[in-house]
Formats: structure tokens, sequence, C-alpha cells
């Protein structure tokens, strides 16, 4: 007989699969067994143990034996007679069991349906015994597969599972499938007190877990092999099965923010078992797949079968995490949450911002749409409070993704939130010699073209360009190639850094010429020793901000600090590459901008150029700091003495840290926790981080502060013998953007040593970037380069000795 192949993958129903079906439609329990045939020759004390660590594993995904059943194996455990035992351990979870699957000592493998009724429920989990007949004593996995289980989305980093690929691969499947048929979604127990695989014995049985997306009648097809050759035809088992959901139940959030009015905010659904609601495998946007969050507003309905659930409720970091668990019943109606802050920056002036985010590209999917919308992006950015998204368009889906770049703020905006299309230089142009972000464009394309093909390969001809329209500009994700590795260190190679090596230095400066073999801020060696004409046609910086807060902090900062000791003024601001580097949340590395109380994206990122703003994981804050009369970011944050003393420098600050140390971020430099993370900066076991007062890159005052999210003042009296710069920082959370301190009308050259590694890193950048550049602009690449190195053999002239 023909296995049934579903119609969604573009093959012609054979009429035997097509007979089946209308069987099955009109007769659902037919094809399900009234009882599965006993198995014998099976020892007792090893099936035993194996049924007591199944009647654990149900009882943790929320579906227990009864009493009476988990009494009953206990007695058969006790029989003198294995095939008695086994027979009575048999009739009371075979009628658990979905389906029964033979192993034939070929390694061939049979499916049949089980006598569990096939009832489902939307948007809940389901839990069944699988029946497996070992004849051949593999103790390989076995593997459960399903046409209707495969992602809803497709092309992105987290786009389809495993599973999804093999069950594509070995059914030969190319063509688009219909979401439609996509309701399922399937998952295996393979974890304690189970093993990962099957365990030999003759007997065994083991969990699989449905999940409904949809209410009503839905059939599936579930495949069955146990590894590599055994996936072809004629060793592999499928059977189709027809399921009933029962629908979920509606609930109405109500989601009000601290003053009562209504707002969105995240949540993350588990049920008993740990598992996430809605499936992430089932998700389309405004929901991502790549993340366990959903984000509601207030007024919005989820549906939920009866059961308990853990909802984990909060909105940004500045909010207070809530934790509540729920029964859902028939009397459930409705759920209401409130937001708690533990402060607000915005209610002092200090406007939040992530100016790096993407719609398109890395997790995004690019199948059933190229990408996510504005308002997609526009539920995420209120959901986490985050005031400003800087949506940027780049290499993947740009040509479809570039339609909605208008030059404004886009109108799925709502004041005090800002949605910009603009965008990064990446996967085309002059993306080799460090990814660019390009904000507040007038035009997005290059001159002489309509996409991304056409662009310059030199960065700076790039700059030149956004430059002229009036463009914020600087390098995204700063530290990728600029890991400060020995020559011979095998790591010095990677371009991405993820896992931090461990011998990296974190000191702060260092002298460690980096490969300048990525994609962050390299050229910038470069381009900040130039001057480009604005908009009004007058000379200015060509690089007005280098990015930070995602990736490693001494791989940033430490550029930054060498080019402003040798003189330049360039600004930090905070970014999260969402969802590329990281895919946790939009907002995960922030801007906090000092503005009135209306303003528009233009005051924003002018806010940025004029350094009025402060970097942060969201979770520590230093607002207000100034020197003597000098806030950051006014006066062009210039401080003018007559001669050397004493500057006073004060801030108001508060940062907040969670009860108990997370020492999976504090003690392990390959953790993938975010590279700038408050609990980097926990001092030992307290609940206190350490602020910095950092002169020329050196840290000369520290005061501890108790990171119990109050805001508190605090001040310093820091002396001051030359000109230099000044800024603030809890290192690894938060950083302040300088105040430069000029004394006697001197530039800033406090380092001779700075200069020296600047002159240096301009050669290295040059040996790994020179082959990025297009023949046609070798010339303009040599001269960019010839200028930079001039500079900085005249600045080690004129630095101080260290």
């Amino acid at each position: 007989m023909k296995l049934l192949r579903p119609c969604a993958f573009g093959r012609r129903l054979p009429s035997g699969a097509a007979l089946r079906t209308l069987i099955l439609l009109l007769f659902p329990t037919l094809g399900r067994a009234a009882e599965l045939p006993i198995v014998t020759g099976v020892e007792t004390q090893p099936l035993a143990a194996q049924v007591r660590r199944v009647s654990e594993a149900l009882e943790l995904n929320g579906a227990p034996l009864t009493a009476d059943e988990k009494s009953a194996l206990t007695s058969a455990a006790a029989l003198a007679d294995a095939d008695a035992a086994s027979a009575k351990i048999q009739s009371v979870l075979d009628p658990h069991c979905l389906v029964a699957v033979t192993i034939n000592p070929e390694m061939r493998v049979k499916v049949a349906p089980g006598p569990a009724d096939t009832g489902l429920i939307e948007q809940g989990w389901r839990t069944f015994l699988m029946k497996v007949v070992n004849e051949a004593g593999t103790t390989a996995p076995l593997n459960v597969f399903s046409a209707q289980a495969q992602s809803v989305f497709s092309g992105g980093g987290q786009a389809r599972t495993p599973s999804d690929v093999h069950f594509r691969q070995r059914n030969g499947v190319t063509a688009p499938i219909d979401p439609a048929d996509l309701w399922l979604a399937l998952q295996t127990f393979d974890k304690p007190p189970l093993q990962p695989t099957l365990s030999g014995l003759r007997l065994e049985y083991r969990l699989v877990s449905l999940y409904s997306r949809d209410a009503g009648k839905r059939e599936a097809t579930l495949a069955f092999d146990v590894g590599q050759g055994t996936q072809d035809l004629g060793f592999r088992g499928d059977t189709a099965l027809l399921f009933t959901a029962t629908p979920a139940r509606e609930i109405t959030l109500h989601v009000r923010d601290e003053h009562g009015a209504p707002t969105i905010g995240s949540f993350v659904i588990h049920d008993r078992a740990g598992r996430v609601y809605p499936s992430t495998a089932k998700r389309l946007a405004p929901d991502f797949g790549f993340q366990p969050q959903i984000y509601r507003a207030d007024g919005d309905k989820i549906r939920l079968s009866d059961g308990e659930y853990t909802l984990d409720f909060s909105r940004g970091p500045e909010s207070i995490p809530s934790t509540r668990t729920v029964q859902i019943n028939a009397e459930t109606r409705e759920l209401s949450f409130e937001v708690k802050r533990w402060i607000d920056p915005a209610q002092l002036g200090w406007w939040s911002g992530d100016h790096h985010i993407h719609a398109a590209g890395c997790a995004h999917y690019t199948n059933p749409t190229e990408g996510v919308l504005a308002q997609d992006m526009m539920r995420h950015c209120l959901g986490e409070d985050l005031k400003v998204g800087c949506n940027l368009t780049w290499g993947p889906c740009f040509d479809f993704q570039k339609q909605f770049f208008t030059g404004h703020e886009d109108k799925a905006s709502r004041f005090p939130y800002i949605l910009r299309y603009d965008i990064e230089v990446s996967g085309f142009g002059s993306h080799q010699s460090g990814h660019l972000c390009l904000l507040r464009l007038r035009n997005q394309i290059y001159p002489g073209g309509d996409s991304d093909k056409h662009w310059p390969t030199l960065g700076l001809n790039t700059l030149r360009c956004a430059k002229a329209q009036g463009a914020l500009v600087g390098p995204a994700h700063s530290g990728w190639g600029l890991q400060p590795l020995a020559e011979n260190d095998p790591h010095r190679n990677d371009r991405y850094g993820r896992m931090q090596p461990e011998s990296a230095t974190d000191q702060l400066p260092n002298y460690i010429i980096p490969p300048f073999n990525g994609i962050g801020a390299n050229e910038y060696i470069v381009d900040v020793t130039h001057e480009l004409p604005g908009a009004d046609g007058k000379l200015g910086p060509a690089v007005d901000f280098m990015s930070t807060v995602d990736t490693p902090y001494p791989w940033e900062l430490n550029i930054w600090y060498h080019t402003l000791n040798v003189g330049f003024r360039t600004r930090i601001s905070g970014e999260t590459d969402f969802p590329c580097i990281y895919g946790e949340r939009v907002g995960l590395g922030r801007s906090y901008v000092k503005l009135p109380d209306k303003w528009e994206y233009e005051d924003w990122c002018e806010g940025i150029r004029a350094g009025r703003n402060y970097v942060s994981d969201g979770f520590s804050h230093l607002l207000d700091f100034q020197v003597n009369d000098v806030k950051v970011g006014e006066k062009g944050s210039e401080l003018r003495l007559a001669a050397p003393g004493t500057v006073h420098l004060a801030a108001r600050v508060a940062a907040r840290l969670n009860e108990v140390p997370n020492e999976n971020v504090r003690h392990a430099p390959t953790s993938h926790a975010p590279y700038w993370n408050i609990e980097r900066a926990r001092i030992d076991d307290t609940r206190e981080v350490p602020v910095e007062v950092i002169v020329n890159g050196q840290s000369v005052a520290t005061k501890r502060i108790l990171a119990d999210g109050k805001l508190q003042d605090i001040t310093f009296d820091t002396p001051i013998d030359r000109s230099s710069w000044i800024a603030l920082r809890i290192l690894a959370s938060a950083h302040t953007n300088p105040v430069f301190v000029l004394v006697g009308d001197k530039p800033i050259r406090a380092s001779k040593r700075s200069a020296d590694w600047c002159r240096k890193s301009v050669d290295q950048c040059w040996s790994q970037k020179q082959r990025t550049y297009a023949e046609s602009e070798q010339a303009d690449a040599t001269a960019a380069y010839d200028h930079a190195r001039q500079t900085y053999d005249r600045l080690i002239t004129e630095c101080a000795a260290d």
C-alpha cells in the first residue's frame, strides 16, 4: 500500500492515499487499534526500570498516570513470570500510545496507529506514549518527523529546525508549503529521566507531545526512523492520523503602564512542563519565532487551553519584571497586568533609542515574507519601552525592504515612540572594511543605481556621500576585528569573536595591535583623521560616533580611548544589531539622549552627534554628567581652564542588580550572555557596582554604589594637569560621552603611546583591507591611508610622553 504524502508539497496524491484520507475523515476511529499486540520475551527488571522513568517523564510533562495505573505497574514489576509482568505493564501503558513503532532486525521501521484517542487542544500540548518494539536492539535515537510540524517561516538564522530540513531532504521536497497545512508542532522527550537514545531493550516506551495551532479536525503524517542509513524508503515508517482539536479559551489581556494608561508589554508564557506558548515554530509577525516572548497590547487576546501556566511580564530593562502563576479554566476570561518601574529616564529628560535594528536578515524569515514590516518592529519597540528604533535596511531583502524608506519618521510611529528606516552598509559596498550605520539620510541609495550593487568599496567614499546629505554616521558593531590578541593567538583570525577568548586582555587602554580583520570599526582608524563636507558644504568629522554595547567592551572602548587620547572627538552610541548579534530583544544596547519634552528623530540624532547621551544596557544610568558648569553635550562638551587645577564632577546615577548573582555572566568569559551586562559590573557577591572617573582612558577614581534601583547623586573632585577628556563609566554596563577639558587652550595630546598605537594600526588595517577595495578606488584608498599615516606621525611628535 502506498503511504500518504501531503499535497502541500506539490506531489499528486495517489488514488490509494486519497481513498485513505477520505476513510479517515468519514471514520476517524477506523485507523486506530483497539489494542496493540503483546510483546513477549522481555526481562522484567530493565523493563520495569524504564517504565518507572517513563512515569516520571509523564509527570514532568503534565500527563501523569493515575494512582491505579501506577499501582498496577508496581504490582506487575513484582510478578515472578517475566511474560506475565510485561503483559500487565503493556496493558496499563498501551492505551496511552499514539503509535506502535517496530524496528526489525534489518533496522526497517514499521508504524501502526495505537489505541489512544487523537484528541488535541488548540494552542495547547498533549503528551502521548509511543510503544517501541526494538527487534534490532539498536541504541540509536528514535526520530519523529511530520510535514505538518515544520516551521511556518523559513530563510532566517532560526528558520527551519533541523527536523524540518531532515524531513524535506528525506522526502525530496522542494515545492513551497502552504502555511495553512503547518498546523502541528511536535516534540519528543529525550532528556532526564529518559535517555536521548533507545535503550536496546526489546520493548520500551517513549514520549511524544503534539501541539495544535488550530481548532477542529486536522490530518498529519508522522514519520519515524532511527538515524543515518534508515531514512530511505523501505527503512522508515510513516502513518497518517486524523486529530480533533478542541478550541482553547480566549482570554483578554489588560495591560497598563505605571500611570494606568493602556500600553504594550512583553509576555513569556510557559506550561508546567516548561513549554513556551504560543509555539515558536508556529509564529508569524508580529511574533518572532526566535524569541520566547510575545508582545501584547491592552485589549489584545490570547488563546490558552485549560491548565496551569507561568506568565513572565515586563516592559524593558527599566521595568521590574513580575512572574505570575495562573490557572486557566472555564472561569478565566481576562488577566490584568500593570508595569512597575525602578526608573524612568524619559521623565528626567533622557530618551532611549537603539540605532541598529533590522526588519530583515539574520534570524528574520524570508518566507512567507521578506522580513517583517514597520508595524511589527514598532510593536517590539513599544513592548521594550524603546523610544527610538532605527530600522536599518541592509543586504538581505534589500530590494524588498527599501520600499519602506521615506527619509522621515515611519507612519507606524506614535510619539514618543519613533521608528525610522535608514541604511546599514552590510553585505554590499564597503562592508568588508567595516559595516557603517547611515542615519538621518535623505536618499537611501548611492547615486548611480537603484539597489546595492554599485556602492563604493572604500568606507570613506561611502561616508562622503552620506555626510553630504547631513547624515549621522558611524561604524557598526565596533569590536569585530579589534580583539586585543597576541599575533600568535589562534583566535586572532576569528572576526566575530562571539565566544570571547580567555587570552584576550580586558585592560583599558591596552597597546596590542588588533588584527583589523573584521567588520567592526576597522577602517575607522583611517576615517577618523578625515573631514568631509556636510549638507551646508562646511567641513566636519568624517565619523560622528562609534557603536558600542553589542560587542566585547575592551574591543570597542580601546580604539575609542586611543583616538580620544590624540585629540579626536568621536562620540559613542549604543546598539543591539537586532536580530543578528542579539535576537533576545530590541534595545539590548541603548543610547539615552537628553532632549526637551517635544522632539523629533532629527533632534535625537543631533543629540548623538553632540555627545549629549550615555550608552547603557538599560540596567545602569549615568544622568546629567557635568564637569564644573559644562554639561555633557552642551557648549561642545568643552571646558576651558586657564591653568591646571581641580575640576568638580557631578552626576545622578542608578543601577539595579538581581538579588542573586548570575555566576554564568560574571565568571564565564565564554558565556553567551550580553557582552555589556550589569552582572559583569557586580563587585564580588555584593549588590554594589563601581562608578569610575576616566581621564584619558585611565581610571583615576572610583566610588561604589548600591545597585538597588534608587537614583542618587555622586560627585568627584579630580585634578587635571593638562588638556584631557573626562567621562564616567560603570564598566560593562554604562558609559558617558566625554567632556573635553582644555588647559591653557592647548589641544588634547594625552598619550604618545596612543598615537603610536594608532599609527601602527593604520598599517595593520591596510594589510587586511587593501584587497577589499575595487581597482577603481585603489588611488582613493592609498590617499586616505597616507593621510592617516601623516596625521598620526604628526600627533606622535605633539603628544606627551606617557
